[in-house]
Formats: C-alpha cells, structure tokens, sequence
C-alpha cells in the first residue's frame, strides 16, 4: 500500500473563558481547559493510483488528517506511513513524491508571473532543465493556460490562478497528491475543467490522489471509493454505489405526460415530489418501484419514464445528521 494510516489521532487543547474584564483577569491565574478530539483513532489504506473521495462536515477532522499525512502536524498518536516514510520526519526523498493543494492557500508570488515560482519549485526539487520544460509544457498544455505564463498572477482570474497552482505542485511530478478543495470558489466551467485534469493526470500518471471536496459533484464524477468522516471518526469507507444501495431506501421516479392530467389524480398518489406538466417527479421505496411504475404506466399516458437513485448530496446529507 503507498498509504498507510494505523488509529491515527490527533487532539488540541482549547481553554474556556467566560465574557468580562473579572473573566480575562481570572483567566491569568486559572484557566479551564477542553480537549477536542480534531481526528479520532482512524484507520485505511490507499493503493496505487487509488483516487479517492474524502469528505464530511466543517470541522470533520478531514484537513487535519491530510495534513498529517503530508508531515504539516505531528499526531498525537497512531501510525502513519506513505511510501514507505514517517511524514513528520519531513525527509527530502519523501517531500519529493508528494504534493499538497489547499484550495483557501496559496504558493504563489501575488506581484510576480507564476513562471516565476515554478523555476523557484524547480531549483528546490532539483529538476533538470529539459526535464522541467517537458513538465511545464504538458501540464499548460492540458490546462489551457500557456499563454499565461508570464501574467502576474495579480491579474489572473481565481481559477486561473488555481490552475497555477497545480502547476506548481505537479512540476516535480508527485506520485501522491492530497487535493484539498481543489474547486473551492471556482464556477461550474472550472470546476470541470479541473475535474478533467485531475482525472486526466491520475490515469496518466497512475498517480494515488486524496481529494477533500464540499462539493459532491466532484467527488461523484472522480472517485470510485470514499471515505467519510464525521466528528473526528470514519463512519463510511468503501464504494460510493454501494453507499447509495445502503443508505438510500428509495428511487426517484421521473415521467413525462403526453396528455393533461386532473390534479385530484395526482394527489392520490404517494411520494409526489413535484409536478409541473409535462413533468411528474415522485419518490418510491425500492422494493415498491414495479409496483408503483406498473401502476402509473397503466392509469396514465406516459410519453417517457425514467427511474433514479437520489441525488449524492442527499444521502451524504442524511449521512452527516444521523452521525451528529
């Protein structure tokens, strides 16, 4: 396994203090102090060329645990090993193979083209002039963003600027790569276009990717496997089909009307989620949908029908409130 995480934990101690000047004094003396569990004994392994989605609530403990395992902080217990190495011992040969992107972050000289930082990235990573030119080339190639090389990044739009720092992670060409937030902020063209690369590159690169995102599109779109923690623990680790199967009891039923229906019809029904002619959408249990589909095909003139599983953010949703 490239990624190895054995009751990983880590705690941060936080005082409490009441409001008032009697407080803050007091507080010189004596002090209250609350431990909060930030990651909670959690255990998983990645293989190579694995991407994979994990997410949670704000405050889950997800940052914290990439950060961990990039050798930012020092766990409080637990084991962690990435190719082999202990992250926070922040060894040259393991810094080398691995890359961290935090979406609210940024590596980049604001006054400075961002040309100017990955020659930087290149004299720290040692790389060799052809090869850097190679690297730099194929990956402005693939995020469209060769003609602006040379722009201060002061002038580049957010995802833009985005897309350059990926550049400057990916120029020593990482074989772990921890994405946190990658599309934080960005629209729904970038954030596709980003989504592309980041799929792009793990299959060209069989390259092992962590990706944190708020955004379930991303996850649905990229990763096969997820990992979800809640309040410092894991409580899902597998595929994300099989999550659905577990954790959604219903479908969604679409179907399109060739003909007008009275309304009365319509509230007889069960489920009915919304109804806007054509249109008639309505939940069913899974092991109602014959029934209910063998049901609407004979009372009404249907035109097309569809079944769905609900949508991702709804289940991970509900998810998030029972683990709460």
């Amino acid at each position: 396994m490239v990624i190895s995480v054995s009751h990983l934990s880590k705690y941060y101690k936080t005082y409490q203090k009441e409001p008032g000047f009697l407080e803050s004094v007091k507080s010189l003396f004596s002090r209250r102090f609350e431990t909060i569990p930030a990651v909670d004994d959690i255990s998983f392994s990645i293989g190579e060329g694995e991407l994979v989605g994990f997410i949670g609530p704000n405050g889950a403990g997800k940052t914290t645990t990439l950060k961990c395992l990039s050798g930012l902080l020092y766990p409080t217990g637990g084991k962690v090993s990435v190719f082999g190495f202990t992250p926070w011992e922040r060894k040259y040969e393991f810094l080398s193979q691995i890359a961290l992107v935090m979406g609210q972050k940024n590596q980049l000289w604001w006054d400075l083209p961002a040309l100017e930082t990955f020659i930087l990235n290149k004299e720290i990573y040692e790389i060799s002039t052809k090869k850097f030119n190679e690297k730099l080339s194929e990956l402005s190639a693939l995020l469209k963003v060769d003609h602006l090389l040379k722009t201060p990044v002061r002038k580049l739009s957010l995802g833009e600027r985005m897309k350059m720092e990926l550049i400057a992670s990916l120029i020593h060409s990482p074989k772990v790569l921890f994405l946190d937030e990658p599309t934080l902020g960005l629209d729904v063209v970038m954030q596709q276009a980003l989504r592309d690369f980041i799929k792009e590159y793990n299959k060209s690169h069989h390259a092992t990717i962590i990706l944190t995102s708020h955004y379930m599109k991303d996850v649905e779109s990229l990763c096969k496997r997820i990992i979800i923690i809640s309040s410092g623990k894991i409580i899902f680790d597998g595929v994300l089909s099989s999550l659905i199967k577990q954790h959604s009891p219903y479908k969604l039923i679409k179907i399109i009307l060739k003909k007008e229906v009275d309304e009365s019809a319509l509230r007889a029904l069960d489920g009915v989620l919304n109804f806007q002619y054509p249109e008639l959408i309505l939940t069913s249990p899974n092991e109602k949908i014959s029934q209910v589909t063998s049901m609407l095909l004979k009372q009404f003139t249907i035109e097309d029908l569809t079944i769905q599983d609900p949508p991702i953010e709804d289940i991970i949703r509900q998810i998030f409130n029972r683990n709460q």
